[in-house]
């Protein structure tokens, strides 16, 4: 089983609601691009500050932000330093 490709985000940078990350930005958009990924709809991906926290994302269009973005469960970060 391959690992989930992982994605830079802020975690800071909730865009809705549902607090979903933007894979719009440049960090993410560096990952995306080395990994050579092509953002589906479902596609699982482990998203990380680069520093201290990390999640399970699952990756969603957001049609009001006509971007690629991702959802996380946010009881569920994982805290790099607690490990």
């Amino acid at each position: 089983m391959n690992p989930k490709p992982k994605i830079h985000v802020d975690f800071n940078s909730a865009i809705d609601e549902l607090g979903r990350l933007p894979l719009s930005t440049v960090g993410a958009q560096e990952d995306i691009a080395r990994l050579g990924l092509t953002l589906k709809e479902g596609m699982e991906i482990e998203v990380d500050d680069g520093d201290n926290l990390s999640a399970d994302g699952i990756v969603r269009f957001s049609d009001s932000e006509n971007i690629w973005v991702a959802e996380i469960d946010w009881k569920k970060l994982i805290y790099k330093d607690e490990e």
